[in-house]
C-alpha cells in the first residue's frame, strides 16, 4: 500500500508520535528543511581561509545559498563554504546559509568570522600560496623595493637535501616541536624520497625522514629524461595545520621493489616526521572505460606509468592528486584521484580520457586551481579528444585530451565544463598542447557596465593566453574558439610554467621570452604587455611569485634556469626595474646549477629556492 503527499506525512507523524524510537532525522526526512547543526564561528589570521558548514534534514533535494552580511555569495551553493583568503576588512563578517526544498526554507544562525593581523609569521601551506594559485604573499613586511639590493640582500644560508628538490618549499610559522620549543619551519622534499624539517630562520635541522619502505628504492627514470636519475617525491606537498596532534604534511612518493613500482600517499606529522592515520596508503584505482590499459570494462591505474608532478590540492576537506606520464610513453590516461585527509581512504576517482589515451596532468608542477565554490580547474596534456559532441556539447566518449577543464566536487568528481581550442586534435598530434601550463583562478572582476565576471587564465605550448569564463567556458567548436578572451601570441615562446596575479595584473614568463605584465581593466587582459623585463628566460621560462605588504612594496620574484641559476627580483609596478639578481655580487649569492620548474617561496623576510641538492635561502644580510 502506498501513501502520497500530505497523507504520507500525516501517517509518518502519527507513527512517530506513537513510537518513541523515531529519530529527529526520521521526523524531518520528508518535511521542510530543518537545521540540525548550525555553522560555527571561526577565527583566522589575514591570508587564511575559513570553512563554514551546515547539516540539515528535510525532503530532498535540498538547496543551499550562503550569504555574507546578508548578500548572497555567487557559487556558494553547497553544504559548506570556504572563504577566499581573509583580509582585515572581513573581520566581523556574518555568514548565514538558507536551505530550501519544495516545502519551504530555513535560514541558519549567523556565524562570525574574526580576522586578526598575521602574527609573528605567515604560512605557505600549498603550491603558489593559495588554491587559486595566485602566487602572492600579501603579508610581507620585511622585504621592500627600498632594501632589495646586493648591498643589503643576498644568500644567507643553504639547507641540504639528498636529491633534486623539484617541489616548492613550504613554511609553517610558530610550530611547537616537542622538546625543541617553537619554530618557524621550512619543509623540503627530495627525489630521493626524503622529507626534511628545518628551522626556517637559522637552518637548524629539526627532523629528517625517509619515506622509502624497507627493501625498496626510489624509481628509476622510466626511460624518460624529465625527472632523472631517480623519481621519488616530485610534486609540491600540501599542509593542513588542523590534522593530527601537530598538523600534517601530505606527500606522494614513488618507489620500487625490483620490477614492481609503487605510488604512496603519506601523511607526516609536522612536528615529528612520524606517519599519521595508518599511512602510507598505496595508490590503486580503476575507472569505467575501454581506453589505454583497460581490462574488463575498466581502465586500470598502473603506478609504473605515472608520476605525481602537479602540486597537491587540499580543498574543503578533500585531498586531490593529478597524475602525469613519463614523457609520452604509453599506455597512460588522465587520472584525478581524491583522498580523505583524516584517514587516507580513497574517496573518488575520475579519468578524463577513459575511452582513449594520454591526456595526463603535469602542468610543469603547478597544482590544480580552485574557486570559492569548490570547483577545480586545470589544463590537461595532449591526448584523445572526441570531436563528436553529445547534446550538452561534451565529448561523446568522455575523452577530454588537451583541454581547459572544470571539475565539480559536490558528490564526487565530474567534468562540469571545459574549453578546447578549435585545433585541439591537430595540436595534440604535434605535442602543441595546453598541458604544460598551470591554471590560475582570478578574483571576481567587473566590466565597464558593472557586470561581475568569474574568470580563469591559462596558457600552454601554442603561444596564446586563454581567458575563460568559469560560468561558461566555451566548450569545443571546430571552426572558432568560443572562450572569453584570447591573447594571440601573448606568450609566443610557449608556456612551461604558470602565471602569478597581483593587483589587477597577470605576470607570465614564456620560454626564451621576457617576464611580462598584462594589465586587467574592465575584466579584460591587455592585448600586449604593459611592462616586461630586460632579460629573457631560457627553457622552461619562469613561474613568478609575488611578495607585498597589501598593495604596497610589491616585488616580483623569478628563477632563471641557467648555469649558475639566477634569482631575480623586479619592481612589480615596472618590470624593467630589476631590483636584485643573484649574480650582482659575483659568486657570493650564487647557488649552483638551475633546476627546471622551480617556484620560489617568499615569506617572513626570506626567499627559499629549490636546487638540485637542497634549498638556497636569501634574506637581508647581517
Amino acid at each position: 500500500m502506498r501513501f502520497r503527499g500530505w497523507g504520507s506525512l500525516l501517517l509518518s507523524a502519527l507513527l512517530c508520535a506513537a513510537f518513541a524510537g523515531c529519530s529527529s532525522s526520521m521526523k524531518n526526512a520528508s518535511g521542510p528543511p530543518s537545521i540540525t547543526s548550525q555553522p560555527a564561528s571561526h577565527a583566522v589570521m589575514v591570508g587564511q581561509t575559513a570553512t563554514f558548514m551546515v547539516t540539515a534534514a528535510g525532503a530532498t533535494p535540498l538547496t543551499y545559498q550562503w550569504s555574507k552580511n546578508g548578500t548572497g555569495i555567487s557559487g556558494a551553493t553547497s553544504a559548506s563554504y570556504t572563504t577566499p583568503a581573509a583580509t582585515l576588512a572581513d573581520n566581523g563578517a556574518q555568514f548565514t546559509v538558507t536551505i530550501g526544498n519544495s516545502l519551504g526554507k530555513a535560514t541558519s544562525n549567523a556565524a562570525t568570522l574574526t580576522v586578526t593581523a598575521a602574527a609573528a609569521g605567515t604560512d605557505v601551506l600549498t603550491y603558489h600560496n593559495d588554491v587559486a594559485r595566485t602566487g602572492q604573499n600579501l603579508n610581507e613586511t620585511t622585504l621592500t623595493p627600498a632594501n632589495l639590493n646586493s648591498s643589503t640582500f643576498g644568500k644567507i644560508g643553504f639547507d641540504a637535501a639528498d636529491g633534486l628538490v623539484d617541489a616548492q618549499p613550504l613554511v609553517v610559522s610558530n610550530l611547537t616541536i616537542p622538546g625543541q620549543g617553537v619554530h618557524n619551519v621550512l619543509y623540503v622534499v627530495s627525489e630521493h624520497d626524503s622529507a626534511y624539517a628545518y628551522d626556517a630562520d637559522n637552518g637548524a635541522s629539526l627532523w629528517q625522514v625517509s619515506l622509502l619502505p624497507a627493501g625498496e628504492t626510489t624509481s628509476d627514470d622510466r626511460g624518460c629524461g624529465q625527472v632523472t636519475p631517480e623519481i621519488g617525491i616530485t610534486s609540491t606537498p600540501v599542509i593542513d595545520r588542523t590534522r593530527g596532534p601537530n598538523g600534517a604534511i601530505y606527500i606522494v612518493a614513488m618507489s620500487k621493489n625490483g620490477g614492481q613500482y609503487f605510488q604512496r600517499i603519506h601523511a607526516v606529522d609536522l612536528a615529528t616526521g612520524a606517519e599519521l592515520f595508518g599511512g602510507p596508503k598505496v595508490v590503486q584505482a580503476s575507472y569505467p572505460g575501454t581506453g589505454d590499459n583497460s581490462s574488463g570494462g575498466n581502465v586500470i591505474f598502473d603506478p609504473a606509468q605515472y608520476k605525481e608532478r602537479a602540486g597537491l590540492l587540499l580543498l574543503n576537506g578533500v585531498l586531490y592528486t593529478g597524475w602525469a606520464s613519463h614523457c609520452d610513453i604509453t599506455p597512460y590516461t588522465g587520472w584525478i584521484i581524491a583522498y580523505d585527509p583524516s584517514s587516507l581512504a580513497q574517496t573518488t576517482v575520475l579519468n578524463v580520457t577513459p575511452n582513449g589515451s594520454e591526456g595526463s596532468l603535469w602542468n610543469s608542477g603547478a597544482g590544480p586551481a580552485a574557486d570559492a565554490a569548490g570547483n577545480i580547474y586545470f589544463l590537461d596534456a595532449n591526448g584523445d579528444f572526441d570531436t563528436t559532441l553529445n547534446a550538452n556539447g561534451f565529448p561523446s566518449s568522455g575523452d577530454f585530451g588537451n583541454a581547459f577543464i572544470k571539475l565539480s566536487t559536490s558528490g564526487g568528481l565530474a567534468v562540469a565544463d571545459y574549453f578546447a581550442t578549435f585545433d585541439t586534435v591537430q595540436q595534440s598530434s604535434v605535442d602543441g598542447d595546453l598541458g604544460s601550463g598551470g591554471a590560475l583562478v582570478l578574483p571576481d572582476l567587473k566590466d565597464n557596465v558593472g557586470k561581475t565576471w568569474h574568470l580563469a587564465v591559462g596558457a600552454g605550448k601554442d603561444g596564446n593566453i586563454y581567458v575563460v569564463n568559469r560560468d561558461s567556458m566555451g566548450k569545443f567548436n571546430p571552426s572558432a574558439n568560443n572562450n572569453y578572451q584570447t591573447i594571440t601570441g601573448g606568450v609566443s615562446g610557449g608556456v612551461f610554467a604558470m602565471p602569478a596575479y597581483f593587483n589587477n595584473t597577470i605576470f607570465y614568463g614564456d620560454v626564451g621570452g621576457t617576464l611580462k605584465a598584462f594589465a586587467i581593466s574592465n575584466a579584460q587582459l591587455s592585448n600586449a604587455p604593459i611592462a616586461q623585463t630586460a632579460n629573457s628566460f631560457g627553457y622552461p621560462g619562469t613561474t613568478p611569485a609575488i611578495s607585498a605588504n597589501g598593495t604596497s612594496n610589491a616585488i616580483v620574484w623569478a628563477v632563471e634556469n641557467s648555469s649558475p641559476a639566477v634569482l631575480h627580483a623586479y619592481d612589480a609596478t615596472n618590470l624593467a626595474n630589476e631590483l636584485y639578481n643573484s649574480n650582482q655580487a659575483g659568486s657570493r649569492d650564487q647557488f649552483g646549477n638551475g633546476n627546471k620548474f622551480i617556484t620560489p617561496t617568499i615569506v617572513n623576510g626570506k626567499v627559499y629556492v629549490g636546487t638540485p641538492n637542497g634549498v638556497a635561502i636569501f634574506g637581508l644580510l647581517p
